[in-house]
């Protein structure tokens, strides 16, 4: 199947109260099983790119292992642009091929965040490409961080629902990243979702959400903001963890391995197992 958007793929997620995995697209063997699993699970399913990954692979490069292997599927695939900060990123991404595009103006006043978000709008809807954008301030895990310690900071920078509904009706937006308690880099899920916050803002916005920093984010959790709202869900820490442990694991039996394919190929395999766990726990699994 070729590309498709993510409008239709989340509308369809949004009345079926089901979340759909937006799986970060880091290198070849994770494009692989992103899309392998999604087949075998009959899940529709979004890749997604960040800006550093377009940085690491090329813009081209990503497009064309995605497409390639979408080609090769029967299941609906989109590829998205994740936590686009510059407009002509977007319209960059826009001209090679992305079907989802995100500008994120997080940092930037209210009424610059809108200004920013109405012009990718205005130049994704042209070409029938829906647009996600970022209100609040989704928190980041540094490295001295404790959990107590994150937590706090992130109260303090959630989205507001009625400040929710005003952008969106001012932007247009398809669907909203609303700051709801996540926090990106997470390790371990201890992360707690503001329910009573997610249902007030799809009560008021109308659009499906969706929920970054969720691999540090337990599975209850999860679906209980599926039920309240979000769609959309994004992992990348957890497919970089269990991929760099399984690497480790074959370089420790075999400290005399030459061979790439005997290292990152059990490394895909690996990955393979969360991304199907993640699928079956959003309820996506035999939704395609």
């Amino acid at each position: 199947m070729a590309f498709v958007t993510t409008k239709e793929m989340l509308k369809e997620a949004q009345k079926g109260r089901y979340g759909i995995g937006a799986f970060n697209a880091n290198n070849m063997e994770i494009i692989q099983a992103i899309v392998e699993t999604a087949e075998e699970e009959k899940a529709p399913v979004i890749l997604q790119a960040s800006q550093g990954a377009i940085k690491y692979a090329g813009l081209d490069s990503i497009v064309a292992m995605v497409k390639v292997m979408a080609d090769k599927v029967n299941i609906p695939v989109a590829l998205h642009l994740d936590h686009g900060t510059d407009y002509y990123q977007n319209i960059k991404c826009l001209r090679a091929g992305f079907t989802s595009l995100m500008y994120d103006g997080s940092k930037l006043l209210f009424d610059e965040n809108v200004g920013m978000t109405k012009k990718v709008v205005e130049m994704a809807h042209a070409c029938d490409i829906p647009v996600e954008a970022e209100l609040g301030q989704i928190g980041k895990m540094g490295d001295s961080d404790e959990p107590g310690v994150a937590l706090e900071k992130v109260k303090e920078s959630m989205a507001v629902p009625e400040e929710a509904a005003k952008f969106v009706e001012l932007t247009e937006i398809d669907f909203l990243a609303a700051a709801v308690g996540t926090i990106h880099g997470c390790r371990t899920p201890f992360a707690k979702l503001d329910i009573p916050r997610i249902e007030k803002i799809r009560e008021l916005t109308g659009v499906p959400l969706v929920l970054h920093g969720a691999s540090g984010v337990n599975d209850n959790e999860v679906r209980k903001g599926i039920a309240a709202g979000i769609c959309k869900i994004n992992i990348d820490t957890r497919i970089r963890m269990i991929f760099t442990k399984k690497m480790k694991e074959m370089l420790e039996e075999n400290p005399n391995q030459i061979d790439p394919r005997k290292i990152l190929g059990p490394a895909k395999d690996a990955s393979k197992e969360i991304i199907r766990d993640r699928m079956r726990v959003f309820g996506c699994s035999g939704k395609a």
